[in-house]
């Protein structure tokens, strides 16, 4: 999911592959242009205006598919691919357009690459955490877990667990078992919305959802789990094994690994993810 995340000038902005080129959502695209607190109103309000005004193929060219929600689920969004975005743009009033037409631009481009050379994909992601100001030791951790997070769902699809929806709920079953607690009371306790929650784990958060995605991959395969029902067993196991070894640390050290840091608000949270 990571991938499917651009920034233009620090705002996200979802985006999704489809009919083999990037479909962008249509509500960040106007929040970030806007600034608008209400980006979802704005869109209905603009629909009918390019309607209105004769522009009927807008419409046509926009697809529902279904991205990260606020709530951490996968919801179906109003999307559409770069040249509709483009015309869409050109009836919002902002001083970001033009260079947000640039990005957008650039970004379709970098689609083309990929295909070409996947291992770009890898290095834009390492070049986005490092612009946020992550340090080169939290983004080796997060890259890695991306590698394991990509082996593990590679591994469910060949066990014929395909839905996002199921991928959500055994990725669940893990944290459940590993922290004690869901990816979305993780994400209350840090105080998140949208945001996605592994950018903010510290060293010890990432390091044991590795360590029970890792686990949950290995049991899959030696348990041969096969189908949703059994692939939801082998991730309760092998978040068990996260689990069982952040309770003997947490009793050693008398800390929690569960943490309220949050990189996006809190400055020791900042400290601790700097060198």
């Amino acid at each position: 999911m990571e991938k499917n995340i651009a920034v233009f000038r620090g705002k996200e902005v979802r985006k999704t592959i489809h009919e083999n080129g990037w479909w962008f959502s249509i509500i960040d695209v106007i929040e970030v242009l806007t600034g608008n607190d209400r980006p979802r109103k704005y869109w209905s309000d603009l629909k009918k205006k390019l309607i209105s005004e004769g522009y009927s193929e807008v419409s046509e060219k926009i697809g529902q598919l279904k991205m990260i929600a606020p709530d951490g689920k996968m919801r179906l969004t109003d999307c559409a691919n770069t040249e509709t975005i483009f015309r869409i743009i050109q009836s919002i009033p902002s001083p970001k357009a033009e260079p947000f037409k640039r990005w957008l631009a650039k970004v379709g481009y970098e689609r083309v690459q990929e295909i070409e050379d996947p291992e770009l994909a890898t290095k834009r992601t390492r070049a986005i955490y490092k612009a946020k100001g992550y340090s080169d030791d939290w983004i080796e951790k997060r890259m890695r877990g991306i590698a394991i997070r990509e082996e593990l769902t590679e591994e469910w699809k060949r066990r014929d667990v395909k839905q996002e929806q199921e991928y959500a709920i055994l990725t669940a079953e893990i944290a459940k078992a590993a922290f004690g607690v869901t990816p979305g009371e993780h994400k209350q306790l840090k105080g998140l919305k949208r945001e996605n929650l592994r950018d903010h784990m510290n060293d010890l958060e990432l390091i044991f959802s590795m360590l029970g995605e890792a686990a949950t991959t290995e049991i899959t395969r030696v348990d041969d789990a096969q189908g949703f029902d059994e692939s939801k067993t082998a991730a309760r196991k092998g978040g068990e094994v996260a689990g069982t070894a952040r309770k003997d640390l947490e009793k050693k050290t008398g800390k929690r690994v569960v943490s309220t840091e949050n990189y996006l608000t809190e400055p020791e949270s900042r400290k601790r993810l700097k060198p």
